[in-house]
């Protein structure tokens, strides 16, 4: 008797990505092979589709549930908010945009930091939400990151951070870029304390985030697929007018120069950053 091949065929089911009300593209339609997924059956694949192996967006709170330890990650800093000395006004205030991204995401701002435990190793965990305004870093994701180094050289346990950002933030003008420049030196006081850093670049993480702390990490991990360019390729191209190749920016092309230490696909991205974790801490 032949073998049943377990595997679906969506080739008819996905000539048409499936649409929301408004016309946009359902979020859980892979934008590569147009599979359609059920929010269940993303969530048992970690948001990963079973089809083409594209990398959809995870959330911050999500991604600590998929990396931390279960009922090991302690937020800290839950309250700190961007302040806007600069009184920014574009189409909107800056205050208004920042209140709607709160209420939007649920979150502070595009940072989460606390304790953590990543297969039993003790860790200091930082991750990043690019849904709060790109996941664009300002004054409190500054902070937020330099306190989690910190913290981490307190306790003596490595800092893994999760990046996923469009750069600095551009409502706070000179006080944000002054970011790079104070978490590239928390990220020194951190290897001053002979503590270990964890790069886990995610896509995006673009300009002023990868021109500071992300390219720090003692070991620089990241995603398949994913962007890792301080500008993008359509902005370079239209720059230069000179042809790119296709995976400019992207993590492969990011890996084959050195520039990364290891491309590692989500489903197994955890137990690979507890291996890392017990070169530097011993088990609790």
């Amino acid at each position: 008797m032949a073998r049943m091949d377990s595997r679906v065929d969506v080739t008819v089911e996905n000539r048409e990505a499936a649409r929301t009300d408004d016309g946009k593209r359902h979020p859980n339609t892979c934008p590569r092979c147009h599979s359609h997924y059920r929010d269940d059956e993303l969530e048992q694949t970690l948001r990963v589709c079973s089809q083409c192996d594209h990398h959809f967006p995870v959330r911050a709170r999500e991604r600590i549930a998929q990396l931390a330890d279960r009922g090991t990650f302690v937020e800290e800093d839950t309250g700190l908010r961007s302040a806007d000395p600069l009184k920014f006004f574009d189409l909107r205030a800056y205050t208004d945009r920042l209140a709607e991204a709160e209420v939007a995401t649920g979150l502070g701002d595009a940072i989460i930091a606390g304790a953590a435990a990543i297969e039993r190793r003790p860790c200091e965990l930082a991750v990043m939400d690019f849904a709060f305004m790109g996941g664009s870093m300002g004054s409190t994701v500054g902070e937020k990151f330099a306190r989690a180094c910190e913290r981490a050289a307190e306790r003596q346990v490595p800092l893994v951070c999760v990046t996923a950002s469009g750069g600095a933030r551009m409502q706070e003008g000179i006080l944000s870029l002054m970011q790079l420049p104070k978490t590239v030196c928390a990220v020194d006081e951190l290897h001053d304390a002979r503590c270990a850093f964890i790069s886990v670049m995610t896509h995006p993480t673009t300009a002023g985030v990868l021109a500071s702390f992300a390219s720090l990490g003692d070991v620089i991990v990241s995603e398949p697929g994913a962007l890792l360019a301080f500008t993008g390729p359509r902005v370079v191209q239209q720059t230069t007018r000179e042809k790119l190749p296709d995976d400019f920016g992207l993590a492969e092309s990011n890996a084959r120069f050195g520039h990364v230490d290891a491309i590692v696909p989500r489903l197994e991205l955890r137990p690979f950053v507890g291996r890392l974790l017990a070169m530097f801490v011993r088990a609790q």
